[in-house]
């Protein structure tokens, strides 16, 4: 058996002065996840393409000074059937206010601990368990 084709991302952590976390749901897709995307060819870096996905699906901008790296994580894709996704995962600060756009179709500000939402494996099972307080 061979094994799953693999998608490179990189995920934010963004969080409100209350510690909740920023979630997004994509056009057609059932769960939320973190904020980010696949890194261009064109991005420098890991951080270039935080920055360009944050503006294009929410409007606001990354303060490149607070990206602290999180942690590197892999769990199978939610929105592409048989794939593993493997993430790059920053705790960033923005500046502006996060607004659903481009194919952003909701977003939500969550409790760590408790989503309340129907959340994406590698969101559910690596990342928000490193940010319950």
């Amino acid at each position: 058996m061979s094994e799953a084709p693999r998608i490179r991302i990189v995920a934010a952590v963004v969080r409100d002065g209350a510690g909740q976390t920023l979630l997004v749901r994509k056009r057609g897709a059932a769960v939320f996840q973190q904020p980010g995307g696949k890194r261009d060819p064109a991005d420098a870096d890991d951080l270039a393409s935080l920055a360009r996905e944050l503006r294009e699906e929410l409007g606001c901008d990354l303060r490149h000074a607070s990206a602290r790296f999180l942690c590197r994580a892999s769990a199978p894709a939610a929105n592409e059937h048989g794939h593993v996704v493997e993430a790059e995962v920053y705790e960033v600060e923005v500046d502006g206010e996060p607004r659903a756009q481009a194919e952003i179709a909701e977003l939500r500000w969550v409790d760590p601990a408790a989503p309340g939402v129907p959340v994406a494996r590698l969101s559910l099972e690596h990342i928000l368990p490193l940010l319950r307080g």
